[in-house]
Formats: structure tokens, sequence, C-alpha cells
């Protein structure tokens, strides 16, 4: 199996060096690291990094305007999107809109995120995890896709449009409903 390059952007040196270090016993991962001031997409371009680990709060502009310039220049590279402090539902909803496939806390250990950013490789998406636990951001999502039909614009140009079953449980959530109602409701397993 091929390694999985991943490119890790964030203004702290310090912070880039360490995750490098962290995951550099990782023998699937194959690591290398940028300042945002550093024309980060341009190395995106050149190196065509599998997985992105991009910090939310840059210097001089948006993580989340990076994201969206990555996500439309290298759309086969996975985003994995970096807060430095506790996640919150403002900041959920937005990594949502820029189409990353994880959300996480720069305190993660270095073993979860080795790990998600397998998950991730393999074509899933542990932010709807995060979804799964914030009622108030599935109700949002909700409400921007059914507004987003009501107004007829197309679907396709979300970078991962839910499915019609993916639709069902974010609106039970987004009701309140527990893993476990919902699962027993349209018969799933409770971690499906």
């Amino acid at each position: 199996m091929d390694k999985i390059k991943v490119l890790v952007i964030d203004k702290q040196t310090y912070f880039r060096a360490g995750v490098c270090q962290a995951l550099f016993g990782q023998e699937d991962l194959e690591l290398s690291d940028c300042d945002p001031t550093d024309d980060p997409i341009g190395l995106v371009e050149t190196t065509s990094p599998d997985v992105v680990l991009l910090d939310i709060d840059p210097p001089s502009f948006s993580g989340f305007d990076l994201g969206r310039k990555i996500a439309r220049h290298s759309p086969n590279c996975r985003l994995i999107m970096l807060t430095p402090g506790e996640s919150n539902d403002d900041e959920l909803l937005e990594v949502i809109k820029v189409g990353a496939a994880a959300y996480l806390s720069k305190n993660t250990t270095a073993q979860d995120l080795a790990q998600v950013i397998v998950k991730v490789m393999n074509g899933e998406y542990p932010i709807r995890d995060s979804v799964a636990v914030s009622p108030r951001v599935a109700e949002n999502v909700l409400r921007q896709f059914q507004s987003m039909a009501l107004a007829g614009k197309r679907m396709e140009s979300i970078t991962s449009p839910l499915t019609f079953r993916e639709t069902q449980v974010l609106s039970y959530i987004a009701e309140g409903n527990s893993n476990k109602f919902i699962a027993q409701i349209l018969q799933i397993s409770e971690q499906t």
C-alpha cells in the first residue's frame, strides 16, 4: 500500500513540528508541513497530498477560506480542520460548509489523529460524529439543505452531499433524539 501523504498547514512552527514528530512512527504516513503564508495552494498543487491538516485560524486570513481554496483546487485532497480551542457549533457549521472530512481539537492525541487520517483515507467522514453530538448544528445543516431545495439550487454544489438516509438521521438528531432511538426507528445498528 502507498503511504498516505499528509500536509500540515499551521502558523505555529512548533505545532507543525510536533505533529510531524508525533506521527513520525506511523509507517503508513508521509509527512510534510507548511506555514499558511508560504503559498500552501501552490504546495498542495505540486505535492498532491492525500490529506491536509489545516489550522482554522491562520494569521492574515481565514482557515475556512484556505480550506475552500484547497477543496476547489484539489478536490481529491481530504481536509481535516483543526481548532485551537474546544469545538463549537458555529465553527463546526463552517467546517461542514468547507467540505472537511473531520473536525478536531489541536489537543487530540497522536494516536487518535492517526486513526482519523486513516478513516478519512478510507472514505469515512468522522465529522459526522461531531454533528451527531450537536443537535443545533444538525438542525442548521438540515435547514440549509431544505432552503437550497426550496430555492431550486442544485445540491451537487456541496462537496459531500447527504444521502436520503443521512438526511433522515440528521432530521432525527436535530429533533434531539438519541442514537438508540434513531437506530430503532430506522432499523439500523446504533453505530451506523
